[in-house]
């Protein structure tokens, strides 16, 4: 709902230089050579309008995919869930059966370059079974107790912030999802319980997730 974003739509449905977020999000991902399926998760009582809304997007942009078969790209729109990894697990579901990469990203991530998208995919024909982009942690970090006093300083040198898209070989990360119990953040925290190594390729400053006003401004010079 991007509570942090401020009152108004879905985050994703919110407005950057006129276009939802969304809509940016999927132009780049689309425009990514290996992309020839895209399955957005909505709201449940959006379903309509934001299949109304990206239809013409996917059309007009050919994909770029691994089997020239499948021609331009398929999309699908499906409800979400009432949590995000619900709402993967639902579009998951929607994927078809011939695609055995899939790539999971957060429309938030609106400027993401399809560079880094199909660096990711590569990562995952390349062998591994999942896959994230990382940039390096900048700021010193402090654990603290639960009274706000600082107990240790992180060695930031290991530490990595993750972002999106996240690839995954498609039995890895429907087994992730078939086996999880508690509620994970990202999906490669679920495939870590299952023991799979997750592999990091770099990640991008474009990449930058809108979350708070600050960030839509940020993004806004980005553009």
């Amino acid at each position: 709902m991007g509570v942090r974003l401020g009152p108004g739509a879905p985050k994703a449905l919110r407005l950057l230089r006129g276009e939802p977020l969304l809509v940016h999000a999927v132009r780049r991902v689309a425009a990514a050579p290996s992309v020839g399926c895209i399955v957005v998760a909505a709201p449940a009582d959006a379903v309509d309008d934001v299949r109304e809304l990206l239809s013409p997007i996917v059309a007009g942009e050919t994909c770029g995919v691994a089997e020239p078969a499948l021609g331009t790209c398929q999309l699908f729109v499906v409800a979400g869930g009432t949590s995000r990894q619900a709402s993967v697990a639902a579009a998951l579901t929607a994927v078809p059966e011939e695609f055995g990469i899939v790539l999971v990203h957060d429309a938030a991530r609106a400027l993401t370059p399809p560079e880094l998208v199909e660096a990711v995919a590569d990562a995952v024909r390349g062998g591994h079974g999942a896959v994230i982009p990382v940039l390096a942690v900048v700021d010193t970090i402090k654990q603290v107790d639960d009274f706000g006093v600082v107990v240790g300083t992180v060695d930031r040198s290991v530490l990595r912030a993750v972002q999106t898209p996240q690839g995954f070989r498609r039995d890895v990360l429907t087994s992730a999802h078939a086996a999880a119990v508690d509620e994970h953040t990202d999906d490669a925290g679920m495939a870590e319980k299952l023991g799979v190594p997750v592999h990091t390729v770099p990640g991008s400053e474009a990449a930058m997730k809108i979350t708070r006003p600050f960030d839509l401004a940020v993004a806004e010079l980005l553009f």
